[in-house]
């Protein structure tokens, strides 16, 4: 067979089918359908299959990308499935939602010269056959004694629960919500991604033996402190998140129609508010409806909208369609759903009626100009471009902070802005207790949290003293060693001692 170039494998990306725009607001059916058994043959066969693997350096769980890629070639999609399962049990969520074009297909040697391979979507049809067909990969687990706790059952917190139910560790998940998925279940909406995947998913990992304690408010019912010594767990992982929502502290915030993305898609999406009031939640959306920002969370809050009837949906964002964080494939099915973009928009002050319901937003107009700290070009305020905007309901979608509860509640060490302090292996300011994902980054990827997770999950077993063959392996001159021994397996132990008897 010859070998492959870039001038004789496919030139086109395959594409994907989607539904219909006109009819699909009308839904909240999946957009996007997925690649057929010839798509996928077809996508897969314009991986070159390059030496150097880019791919795997950009995806942050590390997917052996060429290996289930080549597995698809040679029409073994089981054999595809389980080189995934290595890394991730949730590709056919990881594939839906999580931005390739910035990580793996980002780097990728095709997109030097055409479109990158879609790895993503790959990725999404091996995880949706794996559903289909009830594929799993669970490993012979040997016990070990261990009892771990993890605080969130979002992403972070299911890469690591995985990572140490496999290690043979006992694994107990404690969440808030009365729901597992964290994000994945509250913040993403079914057309995007369908529940029943999220459900398909979450129950390999149940497969593994982990535990899942719905409704269950860690710092309330108990702290970080108690887990760690009266609850008996060994080591703790805090994968919380940040959904603690930002607001612009602007005048006419507290007025009735104003509210967080997160807050509204938590009622679509948690609690099903569209359809009350069969359902117990209600609400309020207006007939005509802005949203302030312009990621992925705003394209998701501005298209839920459409669903739910609003008859206008508009997006105010400061700088241009360029400096938008959303993804591109997002972006073009807000666009052709209707959705209409005020670009170079800033709200400064939210206007009210006299029973204090939302009845405009008052803007200026940008213009840009030099970059700032993120790269982008600094949206400056144009003198006396003041305008009225006229709307009933106002979305704020412009990024979220980080939960107070835990730190509040425990000693960990947070940053200025109220984030957990972690170093580079996840370790916290606590022994025996390590954090991962959007709690210490702040609002990230859904993939970056897992390889947060599984990095955590490397820590915590070097700090068990579970020595994971292929870490003890890898040869890094720079990491230190005491009589051959990786510096980081020197812990201390907790000694419990027996409460004094005084005698009477």
């Amino acid at each position: 067979m010859a070998k492959k170039t870039i001038r004789n494998i496919p030139q086109e990306r395959t594409p994907i089918a989607t539904q219909d725009a006109t009819g699909r607001i009308g839904n909240f059916d999946e957009v996007a359908l997925g690649y057929s058994d010839d798509d996928a043959l077809l996508e897969a066969e314009r991986c070159l299959m390059c030496p150097q693997e880019p791919c795997v350096a950009g995806c942050p769980v590390g997917i052996d990308i060429p290996g289930f890629i080549q597995s698809i070639i040679d029409k073994d999609l089981r054999a595809s499935y389980d080189i995934l399962a290595d890394s991730t049990l949730l590709p056919a969520i990881c594939g839906r939602v999580c931005p390739q074009e910035d990580q793996c297909e980002g780097v990728c040697v095709v997109g030097n010269h055409l479109e990158p391979v879609a790895i993503g979507r790959l990725e999404r049809f091996i995880g949706d056959m794996a559903v289909a067909e009830g594929w799993t990969s669970s490993p012979v687990i040997e016990p070990n004694g261990y009892k771990v706790a993890i605080v969130g059952a979002g992403p972070a917190g299911i890469a690591c629960a995985a990572d140490m139910a496999k290690a043979g560790c006992e694994v107990t998940i404690f969440e808030a919500l009365h729901r597992p998925g964290g994000v994945l279940t509250y913040g993403i909406p079914e057309f995007r991604l369908p529940n029943p995947i999220i459900d398909a998913e979450f129950q390999k990992v149940l497969e593994l033996g982990v535990k899942v304690e719905c409704n269950t408010l860690v710092g309330r019912l108990f702290t970080v402190e108690q887990m760690r010594d009266e609850m008996g767990f060994d080591v703790v992982f805090i994968g919380t998140g940040a959904g603690y929502p930002s607001f612009m502290g602007i005048p006419g915030e507290s007025l009735n129609g104003v509210l967080s993305a997160n807050e509204f898609l938590t009622r679509c999406n948690l609690m099903q508010a569209g359809e009350f009031p069969q359902t117990d939640t209600p609400l309020g959306l207006g007939r005509k409806v802005a949203v302030i920002g312009a990621g992925n969370t705003a394209m998701d809050a501005m298209r839920v909208s459409l669903r739910l009837g609003a008859e206008e949906v508009h997006c105010l964002y400061r700088r241009t369609k360029a400096e938008s964080p959303a993804r591109v494939e997002e972006l073009h099915h807000a666009k052709e759903e209707g959705v209409i973009f005020q670009w170079l928009t800033a709200p400064v002050e939210i206007l009210g009626d006299d029973n204090n319901d939302v009845r405009a937003v008052r803007c200026m107009r940008m213009e840009l100009g030099e970059p700032d700290a993120s790269g982008r070009r600094r949206p400056v305020p144009i003198a006396n471009s003041e305008f009225e905007f006229e709307c009933d309901t106002v979305i704020y979608a412009i990024g979220t902070n980080a939960n107070p509860i835990i730190g509040q509640t425990s000693k960990l060490k947070l940053n200025k802005w109220g984030y957990i302090e972690a170093d580079k292996e996840q370790s916290t300011s606590l022994a025996g207790v390590f954090a991962g994902g959007d709690i210490v980054t702040g609002s990230a990827t859904v993939i970056l949290a897992m390889g947060a997770g599984r990095r955590a999950a490397q820590s915590m077993k070097i700090y068990l003293g579970i020595n994971d063959l292929e870490d003890m392996t890898v040869s890094d001159p720079e990491r230190q060693r005491i009589f051959g021994i990786d510096i980081r397996q020197k812990r201390f132990s907790r000694v419990r001692l027996p409460a004094q008897v005084h005698s009477a």
